[in-house]
């Protein structure tokens, strides 16, 4: 039986991130390590490595671990950076680069990242811009695979991270994606456990290259993800 794939996660105590350890457990050709700033509580039966250190040494850890595949799902919000454009940087781009550039120092040549519907470098919105900017500087990272995932609004369980107007979208969201055809079609929610599924699914793949996943991409993935038996 081959060796379990090994995914290093920053960004787990996010949404995406924690859906991610949950729909790991149980896997056995997956093994994550969890890579935080702070403590978090793990789902029961989750077979993985949590370590707690400052951003500067998670070059250190990668070293130590050398994962197969980097996944990002590093991210804050406009109110939790203050509304400061620098704050709001800080996280969402740098340390995301940082964390690419430390990973790949170590080895690791595989990386998926959670980005954003509408991504744009030369966007007016500086949201949009700044996910799009950090898009072009992961694909000038050298990397031999690159997965950006550009979802819609996420839908899911935020613990201890109440965002009051995500929260009045993802209400209507089921009937506002029904109203987004076309072009506008890619700004469909996503539910965080599809997006999870297809992150699953893409490290699982070996494939050189440099891939961009809307909505659809996203599900297809998901989609694509070998069944596992779940209690």
């Amino acid at each position: 039986m081959s060796s379990p794939l090994s995914i290093a996660l920053v960004g787990a105590t996010g949404l995406i991130g924690r859906t991610l350890i949950e729909r790991s457990v149980g896997r056995e050709d997956i093994r994550i390590l969890a890579v935080a700033r702070r403590e978090m509580k793990l789902p029961a039966g989750a077979k993985m490595e949590l370590v707690v250190a400052a951003p500067q040494e998670w070059g250190a850890v990668f070293e130590r671990v050398r994962p197969d595949v980097l996944v990002s799902a590093l991210g804050t919000t406009w109110s939790k950076a203050g509304k400061d454009e620098a704050a709001f940087r800080a996280v969402d781009q740098h340390l995301v680069l940082d964390t690419a550039l430390a990973a790949k120092a170590s080895g690791v040549m595989r990386m998926i990242a959670v980005s954003s519907a509408g991504a744009d470098a030369a966007s007016k919105n500086f949201y949009l811009r700044v996910k799009g900017e950090v898009e072009r500087d992961l694909m000038k990272a050298g990397l031999s695979r690159l997965d950006i995932l550009r979802p819609g609004l996420l839908r899911g369980s935020r613990r201890n991270d109440p965002r009051l107007g995500e929260s009045l979208a993802a209400v209507v969201s089921p009937v506002m994606d029904m109203m987004l055809h076309g072009p506008y079609r890619k700004y469909r929610s996503v539910r965080a456990e599809v997006a999870a599924d297809g992150i699953l699914a893409l490290a699982l793949k070996k494939a050189a290259g440099r891939f961009i996943h809307d909505g659809d991409a996203i599900m297809r993935a998901a989609n694509s993800l070998p069944h596992i038996a779940r209690d």
